[in-house]
């Protein structure tokens, strides 16, 4: 089925049909057949390149040949210039007939067709004609004047030569003459005319071997079409280069057995295949393993990236037998290095914004100068350079304005690297550029310099010669100076160094290095600035405080002031005596930081002694603080147009030895801690109150007992919310501390500050803690006395019998007149009780107490008047005195010095 049904003679006979050898080799040689055309097409080729190689062999010989002629005549011309007795001979008075037999004898000897000496401008001493002697020589001799050897091809009295010029020097080294020689460019090619006949044998043969194989190809070619018309063949072949050849992709078809059928250009362009390739294993190519294994084990893949040699291809490979073609892989290789290259430079472009976005971060995070150049080595350590190392003129370490002309002694304040063994200067080393070295340059010019090469660069050296060659030695190669430039003034310079293992800096480096140096340039100019400002705030704050505590028995007092690390704040403390023994304890502090600040304590701090001088209540005394505070509010906004809230808060306490009793008022301060004789610690419960400035709603006053012997301890919040901490855990833990057995004011501030704070607390701190004392019972006396007149002389008698009893007779008369004056006022103007008290302490006071809320005014009396004159005689005789208020009335108080302490001192 399917075949024919009779047998053809052929197969029946048993014999093949006759071959035809002559039609089918005529048919071959045919320009209609696709054999013969490309028989044709690769006839013309061969002869295209047998003609191109002959020509390239003969451009060759002959570029060969002038390139041997120009060394021959530049060798010539050097012998006979350092020949000896020829820079001499060019100084003699006939040059010519002492180089002329030399130079034509070199010529003959050395087979060049001229030897020519000549002067520096170019007159000639010899030449092979003589008639040439004396004039100008043709050609280039400006390089050799310069001292320099060259060659060239002219058109010169003998035809057109290939000519050497080189200088002849003498001891010194000056040029005082010059050689030439020279080949006619002829002679150069009757060598190659010799080598024509070769090289057209050659041409000859190769185009024989041409044609014959060609003409077996055309044969091979024609069983292989299989008898396919041209058209047929073309639209074939035309698909089959689109495929290949047209398209920027690697293709290879590799059969079953792992063998490579077939590479187009592209593939074996990026592969570097042999010509051999196709037929062969593809383990067997000297393929990378990475891309042998994928050919030979047909493993699908989809834009794979596998290296080749030193290209990165992406790979896919997929079977050739889904739809019942062969067994095999066709792969195909796309070139990524381009890609690859632009993502390593978008990387390096990556790398170093992320070097410039940490520098903004990492570099400025304080205001102190040291830090913020060590923050700038530290970024760039390790990334950008191996070692950073940063140096600031002193006056700006410490605040000042930098000099504008420059300068050139520095401080190191910092370095940092790699490594910890390098020889670069220290830190707090002073260095003094000199004017030769990269550092010095780039203050004056005021730009960053690069020195890509330290080796080459010798001026740097000058600076220190011995460490610049331990420098070198160690291997640091290359180096970035930067000047620190803000505002107008140099404040420094940075310097970048690398060494072993790492190029030399390029431009792109010195670029982002300036950026570097910039930002960083302003965070220490501000850090500058910073530390200028604290030290005046410092000092206008030290000012401010208390410069030692007042002398008064009533507490024994110690303090501690700690300054914040983050600025100068408005803490404040006072300790003020009062009339009749008392004493004030004073705590506040002011919103914020800085100048505004601590002048704000200070006008706050001398109210507070203002109004204590008026010996007001604690509330009162907070009321009129909150007024002031909300004028000094309304000031500054009126001032700035912007609204301000200054605020403050603030803590006032009156300790009355006599009594051994505390009153105080808080305007938003936290509360006082109270640690009695045995141990015990209490909070006392005292309104709070709203800060100074916040609203003008009155305050709220707590009296309570203070045995003697307990410590009050007064503080700011600086102490309890130190590091994050919660107000009232700061409060627990400081009460924890307090607790225990009793510790002198020194030791419980010492302790508390070693408890609660570190080396450098977040805000200011001010700390009082004040043991009580108490003025003995037997130190203080009291009467009740009635309302006439008739009494005080009886007032009188107990005043100096009680004075005799304390030893203080002498100031009998004196207290008796002072006691009579205020007593009799008293009984004049007053209707209800009146209390007479006396207390000796450091002095002695004396206390009229009555029921009126009048106070008597001191006046000069008229040479008429009756009465005025009792209140100015109490001035004269007492060395203070006053009045104050209280529930139940006012009380009049005088205070003498007495002549010698008490005999009892108390604790």
């Amino acid at each position: 089925m399917g075949r024919s049904r009779f047998p053809s003679a052929s197969t029946a006979t048993g014999r093949r049909p006759p071959r035809r050898d002559g039609p089918r080799a005529r048919s071959l040689l045919s320009a209609r057949s696709i054999a013969g055309q490309i028989f044709l097409l690769q006839l013309l080729i061969v002869l295209l390149i047998v003609a191109a190689g002959m020509a390239a062999l003969v451009l060759q010989a002959r570029r060969d040949d002038e390139g041997e002629a120009r060394h021959r005549a530049l060798a010539v011309a050097e012998a006979f210039a350092e020949a000896p007795g020829v820079a001499e001979a060019l100084g003699a008075s006939d040059p010519t007939a002492v180089l002329q037999p030399r130079a034509e004898a070199a010529r003959a000897g050395a087979d060049v067709d001229f030897v020519v000496v000549m002067r520096t401008d170019g007159t000639r001493y010899t030449h092979p004609e003589p008639d040439r002697i004396g004039r100008k020589f043709v050609g280039d001799i400006g390089p050799a004047r310069g001292g320099e050897s060259s060659t060239e091809t002219v058109d010169g009295t003998i035809g057109e030569v290939v000519q050497a010029v080189v200088p002849v020097t003498d001891r010194e080294g000056e040029v005082v003459g010059l050689v030439s020689a020279g080949l006619r460019t002829s002679r150069v090619s009757e060598s190659l005319y010799a080598e024509l006949p070769i090289l057209l044998g050659g041409g000859a043969a190769g185009l024989a071997l041409a044609l014959g194989g060609s003409a077996l190809a055309g044969r091979r070619l024609r069983r292989q079409t299989r008898g396919l018309d041209p058209a047929k063949l073309a639209r074939m072949y035309e698909h089959h280069d689109a495929v290949l050849h047209a398209v920027r992709e690697g293709v290879l078809i590799v059969s079953g057995e792992g063998r490579l059928l077939l590479a187009n250009d592209e593939a074996r362009r990026l592969l570097a295949l042999p010509a051999d390739a196709e037929g062969r294993p593809v383990t067997e190519l000297g393929l990378d393993a990475p891309l042998a294994d994928v050919l030979a084990t047909g493993r699908a893949t989809t834009d794979e990236v596998i290296r080749a040699g030193d290209r990165l291809l992406a790979v896919n490979n997929r079977p050739t037998d889904r739809h019942g073609g062969p067994p095999g892989t066709v792969a195909t290789l796309r070139d990524a290095t381009e890609l690859h290259t632009l993502t390593g430079r978008a990387e390096t472009a990556r790398t170093r914004l992320r070097l410039l976005y940490d520098a903004g971060v990492e570099v400025g995070t304080t205001l102190d100068v040291r830090r913020t150049a060590e923050e700038l080595a530290e970024v760039t350590a390790g990334r950008l350079a191996d070692f950073t190392t940063v140096d600031v003129v002193d006056a700006v370490v410490l605040g000042e304005e930098p000099p504008t002309a420059g300068a050139s002694q520095m401080r190191r304040v910092a370095v940092a690297g790699v490594r910890d063994d390098h020889p670069l200067y220290p830190v707090e080393e002073i260095i003094d550029f000199v004017p030769s070295t990269p550092q010095a340059r780039c203050i004056e010019d005021r730009c960053a310099l690069l020195v890509p090469r330290l080796s080459d660069a010798p001026g740097w050296r000058a600076q220190d010669p011995r460490r610049a060659a331990d420098i070198i030695d160690y291997g640091v190669h290359s180096l970035i100076t930067v000047p620190l430039r803000a505002r107008g003034g140099v404040l420094g310079v940075a310097n970048f160094w690398r060494a072993t293992g790492a190029p030399p800096f390029e431009e792109d480096d010195l670029a982002l290095a300036e950026e570097l140096v910039a930002h960083a340039a302003v965070c220490l100019d501000n850090a500058r600035r910073y530390t200028r400002e604290h030290a005046m705030a410092v000092t206008l704050q030290q000012s401010l405080l208390p410069r030692g505590l007042p002398d008064q028995r009533a507490l024994d007092v110690a303090y501690r002031y700690l300054l914040a690390r983050s600025g100068v704040g408005g803490d404040w403390f006072d300790v003020i005596p009062l009339p009749g023994a008392r004493v004030a304890l004073v705590v506040g502090d002011v919103v914020g930081h800085g100048l505004h600040a601590a002048a704000t304590m200070g006008r706050l701090r001398t109210a507070v002694h203002n109004f204590s001088s008026l010996d007001l209540p604690p509330d009162e005394l907070l009321s009129h603080l909150d007024e002031l505070v909300s004028s000094i509010d309304q000031d500054e906004t009126t001032v700035t147009g912007a609204a301000t809230v200054t605020g403050a808060t603030c803590l006032y306490a009156i300790y009355d030895p006599v009594e051994c009793r505390c009153v105080l008022a808080r305007a938003g301060h936290p509360p006082p801690v109270v640690v009695r004789p045995d141990g015990a610690v209490h909070v006392p419960d005292v309104p709070a109150g709203l800060p100074l400035g916040v609203t003008g709603l009155p305050f709220e006053t707590a009296e309570f007992e203070v045995p003697e012997g307990s410590r009050v301890v007064l503080y700011t919040n600086g102490l309890i919310d130190h590091g994050g901490r919660d107000l009232d855990a700061g409060l627990d833990q400081l009460t924890d501390v307090l607790r225990g057995p009793d510790r002198t004011p020194e030791e419980t501030c010492q302790r508390v500050l070693d408890a609660l704070l570190g080396d450098h607390p977040d805000d200011d701190v001010a700390l009082i803690v004040a043991r009580t004392r108490s003025v003995p019972r037997e130190r203080i006396a009291t009467w009740e006395v009635p309302s006439d007149p008739a009494a005080v002389a009886d007032v009188r008698a107990k005043v100096s019998r009680q004075l005799a009893a304390w030893d203080v007779g002498e100031e009998a008369f004196t207290t008796e007149l002072i006691l009579s004056e205020l007593i009799t006022n008293a009984i004049r103007y007053t209707a209800g009780p009146i209390r007479v008290r006396l207390i000796r302490d450091a002095g002695l006071i004396c206390e009229v107490a009555d029921s009126s809320s009048t106070a008597p005014h001191l006046r000069y009396a008229a040479t008429t008047d009756e009465g005025g004159r009792g209140l100015f005689l109490v001035a004269q005789f007492a060395e203070r005195w006053g009045t104050r208020y209280s529930p139940t009335g006012k009380v009049i108080w005088t205070e003498q010095a007495l002549p010698q302490p008490p005999d009892h001192a108390r604790d």
